[in-house]
């Protein structure tokens, strides 16, 4: 009894949760759970994210009732950066190694990977940085500073070799300092030197064999037979469930297991097969639903912080979700990138509902500025 009645007052008090937003991310972690289960007698996937899942519940109910002023400080955010930084270069020497990255650290028959938090925490740090300079924000000099906290946990990450968590990591930076108001000429100036020092490399110092390398990573399916196999396999899956998909529990490319990974990197191509270009557009939707109410909670943020960090969230999802769309359907490089609250792993799903939950702690905590120094806070002001 005690427990129905705490339940019940946790989903009575309107300040707790946002039910659109933990409804919206549960479908789509009941879709995951679903295609999970479809394939294997043991179901080793299913029982251990059922686990998982009521491990990020708790996160996200615990999330919602921090007070994010404290993240809103700058000694917090720098000393929890450099405690992860830390965590990420220890990682290095002791990570446990699979699928040939050593992103893990590994206890029992469960593991964590560092490179989820520090996306977050990334989120955190730019939201609070690019909010309190807005004023003079077309410095170039901040457009190096923000970079460098991207650049740090970029390299780190990077060197595991983890290169879809990497290409998060940027792209998170990239979202982000788009909305914050940067100099776009500065921006445009960085990424033309960036390309020149990369066509100068590729003219003057890769071998003829490294060329090969690079251009089957970004072209999968030039080479189907060995390192495109899986994008291969992927795109099979994805058009053969065609309009109304072949059922639950029929995907043969997935139950046959000529799809790899089917419960992380390609779920989404074994959900298409079962489901069809019907479930597609519902698990679009979806997503659809669960950004947009993101960026609407982001809107109403009291200050730039709370905007930006609802932005940064909305980014981090999107980045995940089309990028291993583009991995499945062989338009992206096979990274390893999961689907954001459908792909199997718990440590992905702990951080994403944790996310959510201080979005949610930011709209009970958040204190309007005064009139005068609101007017000079938001972005455009």
């Amino acid at each position: 009894m005690k427990i129905i009645s705490l339940i019940h007052e946790v989903f009575s008090r309107k300040t707790s949760i946002d039910l659109v937003l933990l409804l919206t991310a549960s479908a789509i972690v009941f879709f995951g759970l679903i295609t999970m289960n479809a394939f294997t007698g043991e179901n080793i996937f299913f029982e251990k994210q059922i686990i998982s899942f009521i491990v990020a519940l708790c996160t996200f109910f615990i999330a919602t009732r921090v007070d994010t002023d404290m993240l809103n400080r700058t000694n917090v955010l720098v000393g929890l950066f450099i405690a992860m930084s830390a965590i990420l270069i220890i990682l290095l020497g002791v990570g446990h190694t699979a699928k040939g990255a050593q992103s893990w650290f590994k206890v029992g028959l469960f593991a964590f990977q560092p490179a989820d938090a520090m996306k977050l925490l990334l989120i955190l740090i730019l939201a609070k940085y690019f909010s309190r300079r807005h004023v003079e924000i077309a410095n170039f000099r901040h457009i190096l500073i923000s970079g460098a906290y991207a650049f740090i946990p970029f390299v780190l990450v990077l060197l595991q070799p983890d290169f879809g968590s990497a290409m998060i990591i940027f792209l998170i930076w990239f979202g982000m300092i788009l909305v914050s108001g940067v100099s776009k000429k500065h921006l445009a100036f960085v990424f033309l030197v960036g390309a020149i020092v990369f066509a100068g490399l590729w003219v003057e110092v890769f071998k003829p064999y490294q060329k090969a390398r690079i251009m089957t990573f970004i072209h999968p399916l030039s080479d189907i037979h060995d390192t495109g196999y899986n994008a291969y396999q992927s795109t099979i899956a994805v058009g053969s469930g065609q309009i109304t998909g072949k059922g639950v529990g029929y995907g043969t490319q997935s139950r046959l297991r000529f799809l790899p990974e089917y419960q992380t990197d390609f779920i989404f191509s074994a959900f298409a097969e079962e489901w069809g270009l019907v479930g597609v557009l519902i698990l679009f939707g979806l997503f659809i639903l669960l950004v947009g109410r993101i960026l609407m909670l982001a809107v109403v943020g009291a200050t730039n912080f709370e905007m930006l960090y609802g932005v940064g969230v909305s980014v981090f999802i999107i980045a995940h979700f089309f990028v291993n769309i583009g991995m499945t359907i062989g338009l992206l490089p096979v990274t390893g990138v999961t689907v954001p609250f459908m792909s199997f792993g718990g440590s992905h799903l702990l951080i994403e509902f944790t996310a959510l939950g201080l979005l949610v702690s930011m709209q009970k905590t958040a204190r309007p500025a005064h009139p005068s120094a609101l007017s000079h806070e938001f972005l455009g002001a």
